[in-house]
Parts: C-alpha cells; structure tokens; sequence
C-alpha cells in the first residue's frame, strides 16, 4: 500500500486517504467516474481482487485475474488522464487514457470509453472483452430481474 497523505495516483490531486483509499477498503465509489479512477489506482496498488469485485458480476468468473495481476505489478504506471464523463443515476460512461511503461522501458497509452453501471447503491465496471450472454427477454445474468433487453447489459 501507499502512505495516506501521498497523492492519490489516480490523479485527482487528493490525498490517497482523502480520494480511493476508503473504495479499496469497502465503501462504494459514489459514481461511474470515481469507480473508474480507483480502479486505474487499483492496477497500480495490485489491488486485484477490487478489480475483480468493481466488475459487473456475471462477468468475474471470466476474468485472468493472472494476467491483470503480472500487469499490475511488471507496469510502471505514469498517469490517468480523464478526457469525458457522462453521468446518470443507473448508468454511466467515461472516456479516459491510462499511460504505463513496460519493463522494457518502452512507454505506452490506452484511450478507452468504458460503461459503467449502478446496481442497488453500487458502480460496477462493464467488461467489454467478456459480452454477456443472454437472449434478449431472457432475465439478465447480473441478477436485476429484469429483462436482459432492459437492463444494464444492452
């Protein structure tokens, strides 16, 4: 873990404490873009099991905890830029560039939107590279009760 006062690196120029420290120890992020943040802070910590616990649950058990692990610990992680955010209550999108470096030395960049969506008082991470299967009035395997047409996973 990191010292408390030290900034946070997931760029809010809080503290660790004041910004994703209380996420990473159980509270839920308040929003799609905090949720996103303290994940790109978890990468750097090695926190994977918060990653794995902040994705939409009908997707962990895809997840290579393994891979996510080696690359959380053999990147050297140089920055998050958030470039936009879209907001709601259920459901929500940001558009962001994380920037590490490899081993190697060589330095890289990743732009993506990422969705994002609240299930009873909780933000969840929608996988993109794990689509959820379902047919569409099929219930949706996130365990809303509703429809898979309907719910977080269209």
């Amino acid at each position: 873990m990191m010292p408390d006062s030290q900034l946070c690196p997931c760029g809010s120029q809080q503290s660790y404490a004041e910004c994703c420290q209380s996420w990473h120890q159980g509270l839920p992020a308040p929003s799609a873009e905090k949720l996103m943040r303290s994940r790109y802070c978890a990468y750097v910590l090695g926190l994977i099991d918060y990653l794995v616990a902040t994705t939409l649950p009908a997707q962990q058990a895809f997840l290579a905890r393994e891979a996510m692990s080696q690359w959380s610990r053999d990147s050297q992680w140089l920055g998050l830029e958030v470039e936009q955010v879209v907001a709601g209550d259920a459901r929500g999108q940001v558009t962001f560039i994380a920037y590490w470096a490899d081993p190697d030395g060589s330095r890289h960049s990743h732009r993506e939107c990422s969705d994002f969506v609240n299930k009873a008082g909780h933000w969840y991470f929608i996988d993109p590279n794990h689509p959820i299967k379902a047919g569409r009035n099929e219930p949706c395997p996130c365990g809303s009760g509703r429809k898979f047409k309907q719910c977080c996973c269209v």
